[in-house]
């Protein structure tokens, strides 16, 4: 049977290519990104394994609804990522923008319990796996990092999730990779990790035996 998958950040960078991924190797998906044009671009793309949710992963009743959607059209849901993120204008603390720091945790923290929370149901029916994008800047002490601290929650809360869902057969994965060249950064990283080698570690993650649980990969570059 096919299995289904729900992404967010969907329309670049690692989680267009994990979609991209997840199709050839049999997935459906169910693609959430603010960009409604790269997000249908994509879809159409993908054809009929795919379907378009534009909407923002800040918003709990967008996320609750689009993972109700994926469900309707495909019939379950086996697999969610809690991929959308970002970084800040201007670093720092002391001459860092509050809002800034308020847009990033709404994202880069709120967003993931949200698309826990919308997705956890539906897992829970059919032993599904939770996917989180974390970073290797959520393993290390990065002088003044914001951002990095906002990773420090996802492979905490990662950690906490699998404790929790192995109860029911579940099982949670937090992918860490280091720099990666996305449009995540404003100039090229053609020496760093790309898109598709994060997708590779999703799909490997979801495709483990239903009775191992790779817990975290951490992946850098060569480079």
């Amino acid at each position: 049977m096919t299995r289904t998958l729900f992404i967010t950040g969907a329309s670049s960078g690692i989680g267009a290519a994990t979609a991209r991924a997840a199709v050839a190797r049999g997935w459906s998906v169910g693609l959430m990104a603010r960009s409604a044009d790269k997000l249908e671009a994509l879809a159409t793309e993908l054809g009929a394994a795919a379907l378009a949710l534009p909407g923002d992963a800040t918003d709990p009743t967008a996320q609750e609804e689009a993972v109700a959607r994926t469900v309707e059209n495909f019939g379950a849901l086996d697999a969610a990522f809690a991929n959308a993120g970002r970084g800040l204008e201007r670093p720092g603390t002391e001459v860092g923008d509050p809002e800034d720091w308020r847009g990033m945790v709404d994202l880069n923290v709120m967003g993931v319990l949200f698309t826990a929370r919308a997705a956890l149901p539906h897992l829970r029916r059919t032993k599904g796996h939770l996917v989180l994008t974390g970073s290797a800047a959520g393993r290390t002490h990065i002088k003044g990092s914001i951002y990095s601290a906002t990773k420090w929650f996802v492979h905490g809360y990662g950690g906490n999730m699998s404790e929790e869902m192995r109860e029911w057969g579940g099982r949670c994965t937090v992918i860490s990779p280091g720099m990666v060249d996305t449009p995540f950064f404003d100039s090229p990283k053609p020496d760093k990790i790309r898109p598709e080698d994060v997708a590779d570690a999703v799909l490997y993650a979801l495709e483990q035996n239903p009775r191992a649980e790779l817990r975290e990969i951490h992946i850098m570059p060569t480079g």
